[in-house]
């Protein structure tokens, strides 16, 4: 009989030539098991997804309460199910006024593809502006708003009409104008290595989206839901953009995207063409179930105030003379190590002993750490203890 990891390699497409492998039975919390009862703590939360843990009680509930109900009905937007309904009233009461409808997709990249469409349609413009080292997803769309050309190349030709701006350039600015339908921004840049906006900028953007009458879309897949220690980055920085895009942690562990603006600019799918956007299996009832659960978890459970000290105990326990530098917001952090080659080797050998990390798509010298944000004292600890191990034992070799 043939191994899980012998299917793994025949039967499944593959991203790499060195996919990571790790055969996972069971998960709880930070916790990741083997079939053989190794456990890994995860500190990427399956890239920013796991927010509120692994096999989160609450969210299970859920979901199974809603099994019991029903699951697909219909193509999104024909029928009224409730968990579709509760979850975007529940983020709209958590939302600025003019961020009061939602449209439910089925991930962060369908949610772009959504938003792009939508600024066409409702500003009559074309061009459409994105910053370099940006990430938004790989369908060719949302590839076309990559600020990667590494990644682009092979399957040129892709959107037209589309430039870059350099992020935190306030002089790139002038260039968004009358011909621009919308600029797409992660507040913080993910995949550049967790790139925080310098003092204003955002402020800056916001001002010349609306001088110009370009939508401003703020692609918060990474950053929303607690992650940088408020619910939303924005709302602390002084801003409400046109269009939020939302996706990963927001189906509490299930597929869901979703795109947020005000219903007026929404209704532009409406007519010319009538179902300007369409979708399958968008807002699926189990996914809106589990993420209404999720996010009523992390709201009940007042989660978010206690980013802040987690992210101080992380950067209090990690102080290595390998480590160059650690960037980011919450629990949104890079730990910059400097050279490409030792960054591999820090998270290959943190997979031996037992922890999970992860590198970057435009910052290959530095790792993520974006665990649960339930993660308690203890656990920021003891996974501290295991990181410093591995970075001790690296630099014994280096």
């Amino acid at each position: 009989m043939l191994s899980s990891r012998q299917l793994f390699l025949q039967y499944l497409g593959q991203t790499s030539d060195s996919p990571v492998m790790l055969d996972i039975e069971s998960a709880k919390g930070i916790w990741l098991f083997t079939p053989d009862g190794r456990k890994y703590a995860d500190l990427i939360s399956g890239v920013s997804v796991s927010n509120i843990g692994h096999r989160n009680p609450y969210v299970i509930n859920a979901i199974k309460d809603q099994l019991d109900k029903h699951m697909h009905l219909m193509v999104y937007g024909e029928y009224i199910q409730s968990p579709q309904v509760k979850l975007a009233k529940l983020l709209a009461d958590n939302l600025p006024s003019e961020l009061n409808c939602t449209y439910f997709v089925n991930s962060g990249s369908e949610a772009v593809e959504a938003a792009m469409k939508l600024a066409k349609r409702f500003t009559n413009r074309t061009d459409i502006i994105a910053f370099r080292h940006a990430y938004h997803g790989s369908t060719q769309g949302a590839l076309s708003v990559m600020g990667g050309e590494e990644y682009k190349y092979a399957f040129r030709p892709l959107l037209p009409a589309i430039s870059f701006l350099e992020f935190n350039s306030s002089g790139d600015l002038e260039k968004i104008n009358e011909n621009t339908a919308c600029l797409i921004i992660e507040p913080i840049q993910g995949e550049a290595g967790i790139r925080t906006p310098n003092e204003g900028f955002l402020r800056a953007v916001r001002a010349r989206c609306k001088e110009t009458g370009a939508l401003l879309v703020l692609d918060e897949i990474q950053t929303g839901f607690g992650r940088t220690g408020s619910l939303f980055y924005f709302l602390s920085q002084g801003i409400v953009p046109d269009v939020l895009v939302l996706a990963k942690s927001l189906g509490g562990g299930l597929p869901l995207g979703a795109l947020i603006s005000s219903r007026e600019t929404l209704a532009a799918f409406k007519t010319n063409p009538v179902l300007g956007y369409i979708t399958t299996f968008g807002g699926n009832p189990v996914s809106c179930a589990a993420g209404l659960a999720s996010l009523e978890y992390l709201l009940k459970e007042d989660i978010i105030s206690q980013i802040p000290g987690k992210e101080k105990l992380f950067r209090q326990y990690l102080s290595h003379p390998l480590i160059k530098e650690i960037r980011g917001k919450g629990l949104l952090l890079a730990v910059e190590l400097g050279e490409r080659e030792l960054c591999n080797k820090v998270i290959r050998r943190g997979l031996e002993n037992g922890i999970v990390l992860d590198n970057f798509l435009f910052c290959d010298t530095a790792f993520r750490i974006s665990p649960p944000l339930n993660i308690t004292r203890n656990e920021i600890i003891e996974a501290c203890r295991l990181l410093m191990e591995t970075l001790d034992s690296v630099s014994r070799e280096s």
